[in-house]
Formats: structure tokens, C-alpha cells, sequence
């Protein structure tokens, strides 16, 4: 680290190993045995459950449940995982308080939902720590997939069209396989190395092949994919970052914050990793509340949230904001960065107040920073060939791009929300109308 860096204050070590540890344990404790029982006991298992249809991935949640409640979990998480083979990261990172939990009959009449979320959680880390793998791998069919991108999304559609047996080759830029499940959550929601020990799990099904270091437009082109393989998925993800187009952008200290949530998760001390003393955070989902928290965590003195919009409009759900809040982030709300002060290194940002429409309300005020994180959203990078809708990869029905033989999911496609748990289907529903395709001679 340089001298300057520790003049302006960032800095590493703020906090002992020890502090670390205990700030960066898992978020949620699992449930135990008995622990499960007693949530799952909670269940009416409605037939016309809400929670099912509340699921991106339409996991038929009461019999799951009713699975753990009669002392079947390996049988609960293959109920999980035949429908989210990532069930175990949703069950960790998902919203669930805006998802199924928010639609609980409990929750509707007594404002404590049951716990779906930590009982998905409890059944597919019993199965995953037994080291089992409850799928089979049909017979090789001769055909072969080429899947880009290795997050949730594509490997959901790797893992599915494997057991339907056809050969898959999935393609990372990163040196690790896993996406924003391995490079773009908060540590504290996926400790021990969870998303990786996920990846290896999935990939016992057999019959893909990963090779990483490789993107599309760097060793990789679409018509070499679409003329060598039989079909092609991408789930690319959105790889460019939004800039704030203030004067002091490229100021020592101004980043942006998934780049800091990936040197977060990929330091092997924490000790060592460098946060500001005084921070603040632009935007308001859930990457600027895993950025702002996780700087408190790491020891930053004051930390602040700078949203553009009302607390209602706020993207990050009222449960992360809470968090953050607990964690001592301040939020503001209806504010937009107007000018970053500095030398070479930033000194302060200043904030101008705004209306419900975005007219500025002639107040402002300066913050103290030495590192501002922008999240502000991130845009597809250029694939060339493919019709764009929205600034992503247009798709009609389950992820068919406008090239024949081309599908998409997840964040770099049109429509749905920016969610693992909607990145997983998306994966799934796209290997299903691909093998649909394979076997039917469409392609």
C-alpha cells in the first residue's frame, strides 16, 4: 500500500484477526434438528400454497417442508433441488422476506412468516455435507452445449441439460467458476467457501467441462461457438459498471463496489484488505448495502448509504436496509453526488438534495471520504450479432435470443428480476427448451 494511501485513510488492519472473524461469521446461524422441526411444524401446508407461486423456481415448498417435519431431509432437499439446483445458495442470499416468506399465510395473519428460507437452508446442507448427489446423468446423447458463463445462471442450464445427457462446456472470464455467487455477495452470507464447495457439488453430475480465463471478445467468439458446438447459452451477466460523470471520478478512492466486493471475497487475510475511514456508498440495492456493510465490518468509523430516491422506492429490500442500519450505515435518501473534492485523493463528497422528481431542492451537504464505492448498476458489455431490448440480450419464450441456436439467462437477458433465485430459472427453463430443440431435430 502506498504512503498516500495511508495518508487519506485507507488503510488495512483497522481491526484485530480476531474482530474479523466474529464480524464476517455466518449472517444466520443453521437451524438444528430440532430447531427444524419446530419451524417446520409452523407449515399448514396449503394446497393452493402462495409461498409456491411466490418462487421463481417454483419449489413445492409445503411438501418440502412436510418432508423435514416427518424426519425426511435427504427426501425434502431432493424436492429442493430437482426444481433449484442451487437451493443452498438461495436459500442463503434469496430475499425471501419479499419472495415466498413475504406471502406466508403466517405472515398475513401474524406477521411472522415460517421460515422457509432457513429450513431450504437446513435440508440441502444435510445432503451437500454428506457429499451426495441426488442426480444421475442420462446416457451421452452425442450432442454438445456450449454454456458462457459460469454464475448461477448458467450453471443451472449446465447441470440440467448434463442429465440429459449432452455434453457441456462452460466458459468463465474468471479464474474461478461460481459468478456473482463467488465474486459479488457479501462474505457474511456465504462463509466457508460456500460457493465454491456448491460448484464442485453440482459438477459430480458429470459431462461439463469448465474452462475459465475465457469471455466472449477474449478468446472467445459467438460464430466460433455457434459453427463448433450444437447449441450455445449464454449467461454473461452484466459486466460493465456505471460511472457517476462527475469532475474527481478517477480520484484515488473512487471505485466501484462490486470490484471491492470481489477483493473482499478472493483475500485470503482480511487483515490486509484496505477500507476507507470514512466511506460512502452510491445507490440502494443490495450491492450497495453488502458494500456499506461490509466496510463497517471491516472497521470504517462512518459509513453512508447516498440514495437518489425515497426510502419506499429504494431497491434493497426493507430487511437489508435494516441491516445496514444495525451495522451503523447511515442512509440518506433523496440525494444525488454533484461534485467529488480532492487532490489526488478524495477528501469529500458533496450531495445535492432532490425532490420526487429529481429537481434539485437548491440544499446541500458535504460528506468527509476517503473511498467511495459507486453502485449504481451494472450494463451488458457488446455481443455482437444479438438484438438488444433494454440495454440486454432480447429473448422471447425460455431465453431464444434472435440468432437460431442461441439462447440466454440471467442478468444479461431481458426481463425478470436481477435475483439468483430468477438467474437459476431462467438457466433451468433455457436447458430444457434446448434439450427440447436437441432431441426433436429443431436444431
Amino acid at each position: 500500500m502506498t504512503e498516500a494511501m495511508r495518508q487519506d485513510g485507507i488503510r488495512a488492519g483497522r481491526l484485530a484477526a480476531e474482530d474479523l472473524v466474529r464480524n464476517f461469521g455466518d449472517l444466520h446461524a443453521p437451524l438444528g434438528a430440532h430447531e427444524a422441526l419446530v419451524a417446520a411444524d409452523r407449515c399448514y401446508f396449503c394446497h393452493d400454497a402462495p409461498c409456491v407461486t411466490a418462487c421463481p423456481t417454483d419449489i413445492d415448498i409445503p411438501l418440502f417442508i412436510r418432508q423435514i417435519a416427518t424426519g425426511m431431509e435427504d427426501a425434502a432437499a431432493k424436492t429442493i433441488f430437482d426444481q433449484n439446483i442451487l437451493g443452498g445458495m438461495c436459500a442463503r442470499v434469496c430475499p425471501t422476506e419479499t419472495l415466498c416468506e413475504e406471502v406466508c399465510v403466517r405472515e398475513v395473519a401474524e406477521g411472522k412468516p415460517v421460515e422457509i428460507g432457513r429450513l431450504q437452508r437446513f435440508a440441502t446442507d444435510a445432503m451437500m455435507a454428506a457429499g451426495e448427489h441426488p442426480f444421475v446423468r442420462a446416457a451421452d446423447t452425442g450432442k454438445r452445449v456450449a454454456v458462457v458463463g459460469a454464475g448461477p445462471a448458467g450453471l443451472a442450464c449446465a447441470h440440467r441439460l448434463a442429465m440429459h445427457g449432452h455434453t457441456v462446456t462452460m466458459y468463465d472470464a474468471r479464474p474461478k467458476p461460481g459468478g456473482l455467487n463467488e465474486y459479488g455477495i457479501a462474505a457474511y452470507k456465504t462463509p466457508n467457501d460456500y460457493a465454491q464447495a456448491e460448484v464442485d457439488w453440482l459438477l459430480k453430475i458429470g459431462g461439463i467441462a469448465v474452462e475459465t480465463g475465457k469471455a466472449l471478445g477474449d478468446g472467445l467468439s459467438l460464430q466460433d461457438l455457434r459453427d463448433g458446438f450444437d447449441a450455445v447459452f449464454l449467461g454473461v451477466g452484466l459486466g460493465g459498471v456505471g460511472a457517476l460523470g462527475l469532475e474527481g471520478e478517477a480520484l484515488t478512492g473512487t471505485e466501484n463496489a462490486v470490484d471491492f466486493i470481489a477483493a473482499l471475497r478472493q483475500a485470503p487475510d482480511l487483515t490486509a484488505l484496505p477500507v476507507g475511514r470514512h466511506v460512502v456508498v452510491i445507490g440502494g440495492g443490495m450491492t450497495a448495502v453488502d458494500a456499506a456493510v461490509q466496510s463497517k465490518l471491516l472497521g470504517a468509523e462512518t459509513v453512508t448509504i447516498a440514495y437518489r430516491r425515497g426510502q419506499d422506492r429504494m431497491p434493497a429490500s426493507r430487511w437489508e436496509q435494516d441491516l445496514a442500519a444495525t451495522h451503523g450505515v447511515r442512509l440518506m435518501f433523496g440525494v444525488i453526488p454533484q461534485a467529488l473534492h480532492g487532490d489526488d485523493r478524495l477528501r469529500e463528497i458533496e450531495l445535492a438534495y432532490v425532490g420526487a422528481d429529481m429537481t434539485p431542492t437548491g440544499e446541500t451537504q458535504r460528506l468527509s471520504a476517503d473511498q467511495l464505492f459507486r453502485a449504481i448498476g451494472q450494463k451488458l458489455e457488446t455481443v455482437d450479432g444479438l438484438a438488444l431490448d433494454g440495454g440486454k440480450i432480447a429473448v422471447t419464450g425460455a431465453g431464444r435470443t434472435s440468432v437460431d441456436g442461441v439462447w440466454a439467462g440471467g442478468d444479461c437477458a431481458s426481463g425478470g428480476e436481477d435475483l439468483t433465485v430468477t438467474a437459476v430459472a431462467e438457466g433451468r427453463n433455457a436447458a430444457m427448451d434446448i434439450h427440447a430443440a436437441l432431441t426433436q431435430g429443431r436444431l
